[in-house]
């Protein structure tokens, strides 16, 4: 509410509370000793509406006002100023409850349990708090029965803030439920009727007939029009006991009791009227509410089962009969809606298909059973077969869900399921493909160990004969025979020199064969791991004599102990070092390096060479490969020595690596634990 609204709004309280306070002074009897249903409540709703900083400006206000009044009615001085005293400090209380984490400006809220709670709290302590101080007043200023006094004053109040108080609060929104013609019937009977039931004298109870016609216009109505129904009611209640007709006016003069009985009686009522109204308005609020939030969700669980075209979402009692049946539902199974809808869910399946079902999951077969097991974790997401309408079967992967409702009770279920035919199909393709490849494999490697035993047993086989015509070369070179002319000794060098490149090939085969077999079977010595580099180096520097080629060797000053097989390492290093010499052009360089890098020793081969393609690299160490550049230049080769070379590294708990450039160069890179 904005400033200026709140000014007028507030300014418009004062001068009807100043005018109603009045009226209802003087109405109550002028030997009574309390002050009627004064508009108390129009006071605590100034507070309300008003902007927090006029709240002390306001409760002056409002003192004055009431003790105004309550003295122009007839009231002595002392009384009049005790009793709006009361009135303030009730205002107060109600206002500090009510008020107690609003917004500035903003009406408390009266929509729900809850705050029905804290209203009806807030205006029954706030009417004690001016009871009391009535009573006490009436005490101190020998002002008729305190007792009577407390409960005239305090059923007074408690009256004015039920029936005022809640037009300034934020009530529900909802629109009258009635239809215009009912709503003309309501004030058509509960006007006049209020009027019959307070004109006759006897039959008090009479009057409670108003009740229930309250109770209809707070269930049919829109809030404000029911409250405005009830304060139309209560206005001819007030006005014809004012002018001494009804039951309510002749209690005191039938039963002999104080005169402001009447006016307790009467306040009684309102408040009975009051607390019916305010919480069935309420009550019928939240019923409405509760109802749009059921509608919207229902509307969205529709859409989007309705939007679920390419999955099967069907609905059941906990009988089994088809209750929910969506598009996607029609789509893969082929019937309409109206078609499956009251049927037994059992028609999409054949009676093969369920039994074997039920067997697969270990019930009987029936539906409630079968049902119950399919609703445990472990049965998510089952394949079984669907049977469409045309007699076509498809495979769906399907869940099925328990729907209980508020008791704990089975109301149905509700089953999801996918089409996954064409899935299945190609996992079996694939299952049987696999099965046939792995047939493939094992005969591929049956093929694979008669190779490697044939390569073997030929290599064993070949190696004593050849090794013997090296012997023989060797005595024929050196003249063991006779002295050979110019030509016999040349043909003598390139059949060694042949016939020994052809021994090494032999002895690759063998220890590679040793390697698949049952490992290298490795020495374990300790060495200084700079002996292995210097050796390995020294067999490869000879080859380079002749050549125009740079070839470095750098090792450390101090020892690097190592514990592992001498002569396998040696061979890893020539192979590195004979590489490298092998694959790099006149003109080029070659650098041997060992180094200790922390717990690692470090052998690194680097040259200028004619290098490795990248995308052959991570072949390196298969058996007779061979790179792209090497075979274009034709330079010899078995393809075996980085084969082997990895396998003794790994042995020794080592690793070898490799960064290459075509065109640039190469460097290989083994690392091994060192002793520590």
């Amino acid at each position: 509410m904005t400033k200026s609204r709140a000014t007028r709004v507030v300014a418009a309280l004062l001068v009807i509370m100043l005018v109603t306070g009045f009226l209802a002074v003087s109405a109550a009897p002028d030997d009574g000793r309390v002050t009627g249903i004064w508009p108390v409540g129009l006071a605590t709703a100034a507070l309300l509406v008003a902007r927090r900083r006029w709240v002390p400006h306001l409760l002056a206000a409002i003192g004055v006002i009431a003790a105004v009044t309550i003295w122009a009615g007839g009231r002595p001085g002392e009384v009049a100023v005790g009793y709006a005293f009361g009135t303030v400090l009730e205002v107060l209380v109600v206002w500090w409850f009510l008020a107690d984490g609003r917004d500035e400006g903003a009406l408390p809220l009266l929509k729900t349990d809850r705050h029905l709670a804290r209203f009806l709290g807030a205006t029954a302590l706030g009417s004690l708090v001016a009871a009391g101080v009535a009573g006490a007043t009436a005490y101190l200023a020998n002002w008729g029965d305190p007792l009577v006094v407390v409960l005239g004053i305090g059923t007074a109040h408690l009256a004015s803030q039920l029936t005022l108080l809640p037009f300034f609060t934020r009530l529900p929104e909802h629109v009258s439920i009635a239809r215009p013609a009912e709503r003309v019937v309501q004030w058509l009977v509960i006007v006049p009727l209020t009027a019959l039931l307070f004109l006759p004298d006897d039959f008090p109870q009479l009057v409670f007939l108003v009740i229930p016609l309250l109770g209809w216009s707070a269930l049919r109505c829109a809030p404000r029009e029911a409250l405005v129904q009830m304060i139309v009611v209560l206005g001819v209640a007030i006005q014809l006991t004012s002018d001494d007709h009804g039951p309510f006016a002749r209690v005191p003069v039938d039963y002999g009791f104080p005169v402001d009985s009447r006016g307790i009686l009467l306040a009684t009522f309102t408040v009975a009227c009051a607390l019916v109204v305010v919480p069935l308005m309420l009550t019928v609020g939240q019923q409405l509410e509760n109802a749009r939030q059921v509608a919207a969700e229902r509307d969205k669980v529709q859409n989007i089962v309705n939007a679920a075209t390419g999955i099967a979402i069907i609905g059941t009692d906990e009988a089994g009969r088809v209750t929910l049946f969506n598009p996607g539902a029609q789509r893969l199974l082929g019937y309409a809606r109206d078609e499956a809808l009251g049927e037994q869910v059992s028609m999409f399946h054949t009676r093969q298909e369920m039994a074997a079902f039920a067997a697969r999951l270990g019930v009987r077969d029936d539906f409630v059973e079968v049902a119950q097991a399919m609703t445990s974790p472990a049965a998510a997401a089952t394949d079984i077969r669907f049977r469409r309408k045309d007699g076509a079967e498809r495979t769906h992967s399907m869940s099925l869900t328990r729907m209980t409702d508020d008791r704990g009770q089975v109301s149905g279920y509700v089953m999801t399921s996918e089409d996954v035919t064409e899935r299945v199909t190609a996992q079996e393709a694939l299952v049987e493909a696999l099965a046939t490849e792995t047939q493939a494999v094992e005969r591929l490697r049956e093929v694979d160990q008669v190779k490697d035993a044939f390569v073997s047993s030929v290599s064993h086989e070949l190696r004593t004969p050849i090794t013997s015509i090296v012997g023989y070369l060797e005595m024929l070179g050196e003249g063991e025979f006779g002295d050979l002319n110019s030509a016999q000794a040349d043909a003598v060098r390139r059949v060694s020199s042949n016939s020994r490149r052809l021994l090494s090939l032999i002895d690759d085969l063998l220890t590679l064969s040793r390697v698949q077999d049952d490992g290298l079977g490795l020495a374990h010595r300790a060495f200084d791991l700079r002996e292995v580099v210097r050796v390995g180096h020294g067999v490869v520097a000879p080859a380079v004599v002749a050549r125009d080629l740079a070839v470095t060797l750098e090792l450390p000053s101090e020892p690097i102990p190592f514990v592992g097989d001498k002569e396998m390492l040696e061979r890893v290093v020539m192979n590195l070092v004979g590489n490298a010499v092998k694959f790099t052009p006149d003109g080029g360089s070659v650098g041997v390096r060992l180094i200790a890098d922390g717990a690692n020793a470090v052998v690194e081969v680097c040259d200028t060479g004619i290098g490795i393609p990248a995308q052959e690299q991570d072949r390196l160490f298969t058996r007779f490969f061979r790179s792209s550049t090497a075979q274009k230049q034709a330079i010899p080769g078995s393809g075996l020595g980085l084969s082997i070379a990895g396998a003794i590294v790994q042995a020794h708990g080592g690793t070898i690596e490799v960064d290459s450039v075509q065109d640039v160069g190469t460097t290989f890179r083994v690392r091994m634990p060192m002793v520590v």
